[in-house]
């Protein structure tokens, strides 16, 4: 008789992950895993009290790979470093990003939060130091709009064939320009 296999936390992590990124967060249930690793579901009781505490690791690993992504981005702004991220992720977890982004669910911090943090970080932006809140929230929606939108054509493998991953980033930062450039004239004729 053939010794028997040991499942520890990682390798059950590793099987979790695979099924989110071919059928998303919520396919992950204890006999999926299972069957996955071609065991029982005891391993993944021994190492996790329940199947919603291995998905939040499964989603823990997924944020901090969107960190990873985040940091590994060249830009000049925090504007373009969150767009070319976010089609990087999309990129590389086409659905996982559409459930997270194009479904309601727990894992994502809520709309209000994440523009809370970017319209702070906004507000310390030198050309956008005098702007209000609602300029400020204004152009972020704009932006964030757009990115999404670019993101989910990624995820979706729904962008046009003649248009390479490089191009469809140089579209995301000269669109983004654009827009930061006509909120800039705005607010300049309206000073006058």
């Amino acid at each position: 008789m053939p010794p028997k296999t040991v499942f520890d936390r990682s390798a059950i992590l590793e099987a979790a992950l695979a099924i989110a990124q071919e059928t998303g967060i919520s396919s992950i249930t204890t006999r999926n895993v299972a069957k996955r690793l071609g065991s029982s579901v005891a391993p993944i009781y021994l190492n996790f009290e329940t199947v919603d505490h291995l998905i939040d690791a499964v989603v823990e690993r997924v944020m901090e790979s969107s960190l990873d992504l985040l940091a590994k981005q060249k830009g000049s702004s925090t504007f373009e470093k969150i767009g070319l991220a976010s089609l990087a992720f999309a990129r590389k977890y086409p659905v996982i990003f559409r459930e997270l982004t194009l479904e309601p669910n727990k894992y994502m911090a809520s709309y209000d939060a994440v523009e809370t943090q970017i319209l702070s970080s906004m507000a310390e932006d030198e050309t956008m130091k005098e702007w209000s809140i609602q300029e400020r929230r204004r152009l972020l929606f704009k932006m964030r709009a757009f990115q999404i939108g670019l993101s989910v054509l990624t995820s979706t493998d729904q962008k046009p064939t003649w248009l390479s991953d490089d191009e469809m980033e140089e579209i995301l930062l000269e669109t983004g320009q654009e827009i930061i450039s006509v909120a800039m004239k705005k607010k300049e004729r309206e000073g006058k």
